[in-house]
């Protein structure tokens, strides 16, 4: 790949990457599984992962575009209920507070992110220095929900003081909808995780606190910092 030909976000989202595969080229071994997730950032880890696909096992995705992109690369793809255990799960994030909570689900596969993230004994995230804030919630927060509770949870997300908004032309890979709930500033992210998870006809939240990473790859224009 020409770095050079990238803008500068992008060589910040790649340098991350990277480190997130070197990192991961020292807890592997040919029994591995290793999990990756879905967005632009984690594309350029795909790409790196590539290169140590003799390494390792198999990859479980969080969405059948990466998927896609893995089995691209000749890696093997398990399904994750064909796997005991995820050894080191690698995806980026939306916002990321000083605590490393995150919001997630811009690509809208946050449920399926949650479960491998679930699933792993380590969550690596990789991001640009653009995606850090002091609290969450700038960035509109992804909610799954079953279509027919749309009404329901949409009233009930209001009562929180949310805005909450249909993505438009826009299914998960599980057949539901996403609201984008503007207004949020998350100052409990573990409390309004549990929340908005709890209501009747959610799938699931784009708040990652249960299921924060235990390290963070932070690529600026100083180079890649690790935040664990």
């Amino acid at each position: 790949m020409n770095e050079q030909a990238l803008s500068p976000q992008d060589q910040r989202k790649l340098q991350a990457a990277q480190a997130a595969a070197d990192y991961v080229a020292t807890r592997i071994d040919n029994k591995s599984i290793v999990g990756v997730g879905t967005g632009s950032t984690t594309n350029f880890f795909i790409d790196a992962l590539a290169e140590l696909a003799s390494k390792f096992d198999a990859c479980v995705a969080s969405s059948v575009a990466s998927a896609e992109r893995l089995e691209g690369h000749g890696i093997r793809v398990l399904d994750l209920n064909a796997v005991d255990e995820v050894t080191v799960y690698v995806d980026g994030a939306d916002e990321v507070d000083k605590h490393n909570n995150l919001i997630k689900g811009g690509g809208g596969a946050l449920t399926r992110e949650k479960i491998v993230a679930a699933s792993a004994r380590e969550f690596v995230c990789i991001v640009d220095e653009s995606k850090l804030v002091d609290l969450l919630g700038e960035f509109p927060l992804p909610v799954e929900v079953i279509p027919m509770a749309r009404g329901l949870v949409a009233r009930a997300l209001r009562d929180m003081g949310g805005i909450p908004e249909l993505r438009t032309d826009f299914t998960t890979d599980n057949g539901n909808i996403i609201l984008d709930v503007r207004g949020m500033t998350v100052t409990d992210p573990k409390g309004l995780e549990a929340a908005i998870n709890n209501l009747v006809g959610v799938v699931c939240c784009g708040v990652f606190s249960e299921q924060k990473p235990q390290r963070v790859y932070i690529a600026g224009a100083d180079g890649v910092i690790l935040r664990d």
